[in-house]
């Protein structure tokens, strides 16, 4: 090959511009003996290619992997956790009743039940204030958006009258 093409192609090369035949190309060049002396230095870098194409990889790789018990008696585990979690609880006869239990903790539930009914009402009357409070809110800005527009005329107004 002519030396010139050979500079043209190394050029080509490092703008990565080359096609895999002109790669070739350089290739067979470098593996040549004869390479011109300011072009030695890529001599080693092609040869590295060269190289590693034939290279192979020849270990064994195992396609079945590792199967650990672990796994499943950790599952196994987890399902007797729940099982437990849910049956355990229900074990003295299902769901007591009210009358199930002694008169003073029928007393406590009772007032329990009675306070938490009164704060139930009390955040409801809340709850309609405050409904009340954004109806306010939004007459208050219509009537905003109103005299916005009787600013308006009274500027036009006052053009008028000056001219």
């Amino acid at each position: 090959m002519v030396l010139n093409d050979i500079e043209k192609l190394l050029e080509k090369y490092n703008n990565a511009e080359t096609t895999l035949q002109e790669e070739v190309q350089l290739r067979a060049y470098f593996a040549n003996g004869d390479v011109a002396p300011h072009l030695e230095h890529y001599k080693p870098m092609f040869l590295y290619f060269s190289q590693s194409q034939q290279e192979q990889y020849t270990k064994d790789v195992p396609l079945k992997p590792k199967n650990t018990k672990l796994y499943q008696w950790i599952s196994v585990a987890a399902v007797v956790v729940l099982m437990l979690g849910i049956f355990i609880p229900n074990w003295n006869n299902g769901p007591k009743t009210l009358a199930d239990y002694p008169p003073e903790e029928q007393k406590m539930y009772l007032e329990t039940k009675a306070a938490l009914a009164m704060l139930s009402d009390k955040f409801s009357d809340g709850t309609s204030s405050i409904n009340a409070l954004s109806l306010a809110s939004e007459n208050f800005n219509v009537g905003l958006e109103k005299a916005s527009h009787v600013a308006e005329f009274s500027k036009t107004t006052n053009k008028l009258l000056k001219n």
